[in-house]
Protein backbone atom coordinates (compact mmCIF):
# COMPACT_ATOMS: atom_id res chain seq x y z
CA UNK A 1 0.00 0.00 0.00
CA UNK A 2 1.46 3.42 -0.72
CA UNK A 3 2.86 5.45 1.83
CA UNK A 4 0.76 8.84 1.29
CA UNK A 5 -2.45 6.50 1.50
CA UNK A 6 -1.30 5.00 4.39
CA UNK A 7 -0.42 8.16 6.05
CA UNK A 8 -4.37 8.73 5.45
CA UNK A 9 -5.52 5.79 6.69
CA UNK A 10 -3.80 6.97 10.07
CA UNK A 11 -5.29 9.33 10.65
CA UNK A 12 -9.07 9.97 13.18
CA UNK A 13 -11.81 10.92 10.85
CA UNK A 14 -10.94 10.76 7.02
CA UNK A 15 -8.65 7.45 7.81
CA UNK A 16 -12.01 6.05 9.60
CA UNK A 17 -14.21 6.96 6.66
CA UNK A 18 -11.87 5.26 4.09
CA UNK A 19 -11.24 2.04 6.32
CA UNK A 20 -14.91 2.03 6.25
CA UNK A 21 -15.56 2.09 2.33
CA UNK A 22 -13.04 -0.41 1.67
CA UNK A 23 -14.81 -2.79 4.55
CA UNK A 24 -17.86 -2.25 3.06
CA UNK A 25 -16.51 -3.05 -0.46
CA UNK A 26 -15.04 -6.66 0.97
CA UNK A 27 -18.60 -7.62 2.72
CA UNK A 28 -20.54 -6.00 -0.95
CA UNK A 29 -18.21 -8.76 -2.36
CA UNK A 30 -19.87 -11.43 -0.23
CA UNK A 31 -23.57 -10.61 -0.70
CA UNK A 32 -23.66 -8.83 -3.87
CA UNK A 33 -24.69 -12.54 -5.12
CA UNK A 34 -27.35 -13.41 -2.53
CA UNK A 35 -29.18 -10.07 -3.43
CA UNK A 36 -29.18 -9.68 -6.67
CA UNK A 37 -30.84 -13.53 -6.58
CA UNK A 38 -33.01 -12.37 -4.16
CA UNK A 39 -34.39 -9.66 -6.34
CA UNK A 40 -34.67 -12.59 -9.41
CA UNK A 41 -36.63 -14.96 -6.90
CA UNK A 42 -38.82 -12.18 -5.72
CA UNK A 43 -40.00 -11.61 -9.74
CA UNK A 44 -39.60 -15.49 -10.80
CA UNK A 45 -40.47 -17.64 -8.11
CA UNK A 46 -43.96 -18.19 -6.30
CA UNK A 47 -42.52 -20.47 -3.48
CA UNK A 48 -43.55 -19.37 0.52
CA UNK A 49 -41.28 -22.32 1.85
CA UNK A 50 -39.39 -25.52 1.05
CA UNK A 51 -37.25 -23.60 -1.29
CA UNK A 52 -36.30 -25.33 -4.04
CA UNK A 53 -32.94 -25.07 -6.33
CA UNK A 54 -30.31 -26.96 -7.78
CA UNK A 55 -27.05 -27.18 -6.28
CA UNK A 56 -23.90 -25.36 -7.43
CA UNK A 57 -21.44 -28.22 -9.91
CA UNK A 58 -18.80 -28.54 -7.73
CA UNK A 59 -21.17 -28.96 -4.56
CA UNK A 60 -22.54 -31.92 -6.31
CA UNK A 61 -19.39 -33.27 -6.83
CA UNK A 62 -18.15 -33.05 -3.22
CA UNK A 63 -21.48 -34.76 -2.44
CA UNK A 64 -20.70 -37.46 -4.58
CA UNK A 65 -17.64 -38.55 -2.86
CA UNK A 66 -18.95 -38.31 -0.07
CA UNK A 67 -21.93 -40.79 -0.81
CA UNK A 68 -19.14 -42.86 -2.06
CA UNK A 69 -17.27 -43.20 0.94
CA UNK A 70 -19.83 -43.79 2.68
CA UNK A 71 -21.52 -46.51 1.05
CA UNK A 72 -18.11 -47.59 -0.27
CA UNK A 73 -19.00 -47.65 -4.18
CA UNK A 74 -17.09 -45.82 -6.49
CA UNK A 75 -16.81 -42.17 -6.98
CA UNK A 76 -18.18 -42.50 -10.88
CA UNK A 77 -21.07 -44.40 -9.88
CA UNK A 78 -22.50 -42.03 -7.21
CA UNK A 79 -22.26 -39.42 -9.98
CA UNK A 80 -24.05 -41.46 -12.02
CA UNK A 81 -27.24 -42.10 -9.60
CA UNK A 82 -26.84 -38.32 -9.43
CA UNK A 83 -27.23 -38.02 -13.13
CA UNK A 84 -30.29 -40.51 -13.07
CA UNK A 85 -32.79 -38.52 -10.64
CA UNK A 86 -31.62 -35.06 -12.52
CA UNK A 87 -32.23 -36.37 -15.77
CA UNK A 88 -35.16 -38.34 -15.38
CA UNK A 89 -38.13 -36.62 -17.28
CA UNK A 90 -40.82 -38.46 -16.13
CA UNK A 91 -40.42 -37.59 -12.43
CA UNK A 92 -40.48 -33.91 -13.39
CA UNK A 93 -43.15 -34.08 -15.17
CA UNK A 94 -45.48 -36.16 -12.84
CA UNK A 95 -44.57 -33.85 -10.28
CA UNK A 96 -45.54 -30.65 -12.42
CA UNK A 97 -48.47 -32.37 -12.99
CA UNK A 98 -49.67 -33.57 -9.91
CA UNK A 99 -48.76 -29.90 -8.45
CA UNK A 100 -51.01 -28.27 -11.00
CA UNK A 101 -53.47 -30.31 -10.08
CA UNK A 102 -53.56 -29.57 -6.46
CA UNK A 103 -54.82 -26.95 -4.22
CA UNK A 104 -51.67 -25.71 -3.84
CA UNK A 105 -50.34 -24.56 -7.27
CA UNK A 106 -50.46 -21.12 -6.89
CA UNK A 107 -47.47 -21.10 -4.58
CA UNK A 108 -45.47 -23.78 -6.57
CA UNK A 109 -42.89 -23.26 -9.67
CA UNK A 110 -42.99 -24.68 -12.67
CA UNK A 111 -39.55 -25.79 -13.03
CA UNK A 112 -38.67 -28.99 -10.67
CA UNK A 113 -35.04 -28.59 -8.95
CA UNK A 114 -34.12 -31.21 -6.58
CA UNK A 115 -31.43 -29.69 -4.14
CA UNK A 116 -29.92 -31.80 -1.33
CA UNK A 117 -32.58 -34.68 -2.39
CA UNK A 118 -30.48 -35.90 -5.12
CA UNK A 119 -28.57 -37.15 -2.32
CA UNK A 120 -31.48 -38.75 -0.78
CA UNK A 121 -31.70 -40.59 -3.88
CA UNK A 122 -28.10 -41.72 -4.62
CA UNK A 123 -28.40 -42.95 -1.35
CA UNK A 124 -31.29 -45.20 -1.79
CA UNK A 125 -29.99 -46.61 -5.31
CA UNK A 126 -25.96 -47.27 -3.58
CA UNK A 127 -27.93 -48.79 -0.25
CA UNK A 128 -30.44 -50.80 -1.95
CA UNK A 129 -32.52 -50.47 1.00
CA UNK A 130 -35.63 -53.05 1.85
CA UNK A 131 -37.53 -50.65 3.79
CA UNK A 132 -37.37 -46.33 3.96
CA UNK A 133 -39.09 -44.39 6.85
CA UNK A 134 -39.11 -40.29 6.07
CA UNK A 135 -40.97 -38.25 8.82
CA UNK A 136 -42.54 -34.94 7.36
CA UNK A 137 -43.97 -35.85 3.76
CA UNK A 138 -45.42 -32.35 2.88
CA UNK A 139 -46.19 -32.05 -0.18
CA UNK A 140 -44.33 -35.71 -1.39
CA UNK A 141 -41.60 -34.11 -3.43
CA UNK A 142 -39.08 -36.14 -1.21
CA UNK A 143 -41.31 -39.17 -1.24
CA UNK A 144 -41.25 -38.97 -4.90
CA UNK A 145 -37.88 -39.17 -5.40
CA UNK A 146 -37.41 -41.85 -3.09
CA UNK A 147 -39.74 -44.26 -4.37
CA UNK A 148 -38.36 -43.34 -8.19
CA UNK A 149 -35.03 -44.56 -6.39
CA UNK A 150 -36.88 -47.53 -4.81
CA UNK A 151 -38.22 -47.92 -8.92
CA UNK A 152 -34.74 -48.08 -10.21
CA UNK A 153 -33.53 -50.66 -7.63
CA UNK A 154 -36.75 -53.37 -8.16
CA UNK A 155 -35.57 -52.94 -11.41
CA UNK A 156 -31.68 -54.27 -10.73
CA UNK A 157 -33.93 -56.83 -8.10
CA UNK A 158 -33.75 -55.09 -5.28
CA UNK A 159 -37.62 -55.03 -3.34
CA UNK A 160 -37.67 -51.85 -1.11
CA UNK A 161 -40.46 -50.15 0.43
CA UNK A 162 -41.02 -46.58 1.28
CA UNK A 163 -43.21 -45.12 4.47
CA UNK A 164 -43.71 -41.72 5.09
CA UNK A 165 -45.38 -40.64 8.45
CA UNK A 166 -47.54 -36.95 8.28
CA UNK A 167 -50.11 -35.84 10.82
CA UNK A 168 -51.35 -33.83 8.33
CA UNK A 169 -54.32 -35.61 6.52
CA UNK A 170 -53.89 -34.03 3.24
CA UNK A 171 -49.89 -34.51 3.23
CA UNK A 172 -48.61 -36.11 0.27
CA UNK A 173 -50.22 -35.51 -2.74
CA UNK A 174 -47.24 -35.97 -5.05
CA UNK A 175 -47.28 -39.48 -4.04
CA UNK A 176 -49.56 -40.83 -6.86
CA UNK A 177 -49.55 -42.82 -9.91
CA UNK A 178 -46.65 -45.37 -10.51
CA UNK A 179 -44.89 -43.78 -7.24
CA UNK A 180 -47.57 -45.09 -5.24
CA UNK A 181 -47.11 -48.60 -6.30
CA UNK A 182 -43.46 -48.36 -4.36
CA UNK A 183 -44.48 -46.59 -0.91
CA UNK A 184 -47.96 -45.08 1.08
CA UNK A 185 -48.18 -42.36 4.11
CA UNK A 186 -48.66 -43.09 7.77
CA UNK A 187 -51.07 -40.80 8.82
CA UNK A 188 -51.03 -39.30 12.75
CA UNK A 189 -48.23 -38.70 14.61
CA UNK A 190 -44.40 -39.77 13.73
CA UNK A 191 -43.80 -40.76 17.16
CA UNK A 192 -47.02 -42.97 17.78
CA UNK A 193 -46.59 -44.59 14.13
CA UNK A 194 -42.41 -45.31 14.82
CA UNK A 195 -43.06 -46.65 18.16
CA UNK A 196 -45.59 -48.93 16.51
CA UNK A 197 -43.94 -49.67 13.02
CA UNK A 198 -42.88 -53.53 12.63
CA UNK A 199 -39.47 -54.56 11.06
CA UNK A 200 -35.97 -53.07 10.22
CA UNK A 201 -35.57 -50.26 8.72
CA UNK A 202 -32.48 -49.69 6.26
CA UNK A 203 -32.82 -45.80 5.58
CA UNK A 204 -34.79 -43.37 8.14
CA UNK A 205 -34.55 -39.65 6.79
CA UNK A 206 -35.76 -37.28 9.57
CA UNK A 207 -37.87 -34.28 8.46
CA UNK A 208 -41.10 -33.64 10.37
CA UNK A 209 -41.84 -31.35 13.45
CA UNK A 210 -38.10 -29.70 13.30
CA UNK A 211 -38.05 -28.68 16.79
CA UNK A 212 -34.51 -30.50 18.06
CA UNK A 213 -36.51 -32.10 21.37
CA UNK A 214 -39.33 -33.57 18.84
CA UNK A 215 -36.32 -34.72 16.66
CA UNK A 216 -34.62 -36.67 19.27
CA UNK A 217 -37.06 -38.47 20.42
CA UNK A 218 -37.96 -39.58 16.60
CA UNK A 219 -33.93 -41.22 16.81
CA UNK A 220 -34.58 -42.93 20.08
CA UNK A 221 -37.78 -44.64 18.44
CA UNK A 222 -35.95 -45.91 15.78
CA UNK A 223 -32.69 -46.71 17.35
CA UNK A 224 -33.82 -50.34 18.56
CA UNK A 225 -34.92 -50.74 14.81
CA UNK A 226 -32.26 -50.14 12.69
CA UNK A 227 -30.64 -52.48 10.09
CA UNK A 228 -26.78 -53.50 10.62
CA UNK A 229 -26.00 -51.22 7.76
CA UNK A 230 -28.58 -48.69 8.28
CA UNK A 231 -28.10 -45.23 7.19
CA UNK A 232 -30.29 -42.20 8.92
CA UNK A 233 -30.76 -38.52 7.45
CA UNK A 234 -30.89 -35.69 9.35
CA UNK A 235 -32.84 -32.74 7.11
CA UNK A 236 -32.41 -30.24 10.39
CA UNK A 237 -28.51 -31.01 11.02
CA UNK A 238 -27.82 -27.68 9.71
CA UNK A 239 -29.36 -25.97 13.19
CA UNK A 240 -29.48 -29.23 15.31
CA UNK A 241 -27.00 -31.66 17.10
CA UNK A 242 -29.24 -34.41 17.44
CA UNK A 243 -28.37 -36.37 15.00
CA UNK A 244 -24.53 -36.26 16.05
CA UNK A 245 -25.57 -36.67 19.62
CA UNK A 246 -27.84 -39.55 18.69
CA UNK A 247 -24.58 -41.14 16.64
CA UNK A 248 -22.47 -40.23 19.28
CA UNK A 249 -24.02 -42.15 21.91
CA UNK A 250 -25.45 -45.29 19.81
CA UNK A 251 -21.07 -45.51 18.69
CA UNK A 252 -22.02 -44.59 14.78
CA UNK A 253 -20.34 -41.92 12.34
CA UNK A 254 -21.58 -39.03 11.85
CA UNK A 255 -20.84 -36.48 8.72
CA UNK A 256 -22.37 -33.66 7.52
CA UNK A 257 -22.89 -32.38 3.84
CA UNK A 258 -23.79 -28.25 3.27
CA UNK A 259 -25.48 -27.12 0.24
CA UNK A 260 -24.59 -24.96 -2.08
CA UNK A 261 -27.59 -23.51 -3.69
CA UNK A 262 -27.17 -22.43 -7.53
CA UNK A 263 -28.36 -18.61 -8.45
CA UNK A 264 -30.14 -18.28 -5.03
CA UNK A 265 -30.78 -16.02 -2.38
CA UNK A 266 -31.34 -19.16 0.24
CA UNK A 267 -28.03 -19.77 1.59
CA UNK A 268 -29.11 -23.95 1.83
CA UNK A 269 -29.63 -26.48 4.38
CA UNK A 270 -27.88 -30.02 4.35
CA UNK A 271 -28.11 -33.25 5.02
CA UNK A 272 -26.84 -34.88 8.44
CA UNK A 273 -25.53 -38.44 7.80
CA UNK A 274 -25.32 -41.30 10.48
CA UNK A 275 -23.85 -44.21 9.49
CA UNK A 276 -22.27 -47.52 10.63
CA UNK A 277 -18.37 -48.14 9.18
Amino acid sequence: MHKSLMAVLKTPVLGRILLGVFRTKTVLGYIHGPLSNMVKWLFSSRETTNFTYDLEELNTRYLASLIADITNIEFSLAMAYIAEIEEDKEIRQHIIDATSESDYSFKADTKVKFGRRIGWYAITRALKPRSVIETGVDKGFGACVLTAALKKNEEEGYRGQYYGTDINPRAGYLLSGDYANYGHILYGDSLETLNSFDGLIDLFINDSDHSTEYEAKEYNAIANKLSENAIVLGDNSHCSDKLLEFSLRMNRHFVFFQEKPREHWYPGAGIGISFIR
